[in-house]
């Protein structure tokens, strides 16, 4: 199954999750700690006070970071398996993080919301990194994903009835196991085991 662009842009925000709490951890006006957020709550908004320097936008790039892992997650557990493997060889590799790990490292080089220039600019970079990693056919090798129990696997299998082995990389929550049938999904030539 080849991964539509809007599904690919939800899956690729939501892997930011962690760089979203950097930003709005940066954001955040720590000599407010102990002041009142609002001394009435109800009714009288304008009186309240939001500790970050762009309230707008660490808070929203956070909540859109958050529903797009959410959404993505969700996804994987209820999506239906569509075709039957059999395992022949398992091998575990590592996921490739550098393209994760690049955007974590800018993050720590001053930029903020306020600094429009850096920010546009930082907003380029992970533009190109997502249309890199969607065009390599990469972007549900996603670091958050093993952060919540998914592991990558190189696996040899067959489908069921064929006699032609195939190798390919696998997500899955549990290990596989060779000599084993399973059930699975397939998003851009990465195949999805389904619990």
């Amino acid at each position: 199954m080849e991964l539509r662009l809007i599904p690919a842009i939800i899956i690729f925000t939501g892997s930011y999750l962690p760089l979203s709490m950097i930003l709005l951890s940066q954001d955040f006006k720590y000599e407010m700690i102990g002041f009142d957020f609002c001394s009435k709550p109800f009714g009288q908004f304008e009186k309240c006070t939001i500790p970050f320097e762009n309230p707008a936008l660490s808070i929203g790039f956070f909540l859109l970071c958050l529903v797009c892992l959410i959404v993505t997650v969700l996804t994987l557990r209820v999506k239906t398996p569509s075709q039957k493997i059999q395992i022949k060889e398992v091998k575990h590799i590592p996921t490739d993080l550098m393209n994760y790990v690049l955007p974590y490292v800018v993050s720590f080089m001053s930029i903020q919301y306020s600094e429009i220039s850096k920010f546009i600019g930082f907003i380029v970079f992970l533009v190109w990194l997502f249309w890199l990693s969607y065009k390599s056919g990469q972007i549900i090798l996603n670091p958050i994903l093993i952060a919540l129990g998914w592991k990558l696997y190189e696996i040899k299998y067959s489908f069921v009835g064929s006699p032609n082995d195939l190798v390919a990389k696998s997500l899955g929550r549990t290990d596989f196991e060779p000599n084993k049938l399973y059930d699975i999904e397939t998003i851009q030539d990465i195949i999805i085991k389904k619990e």
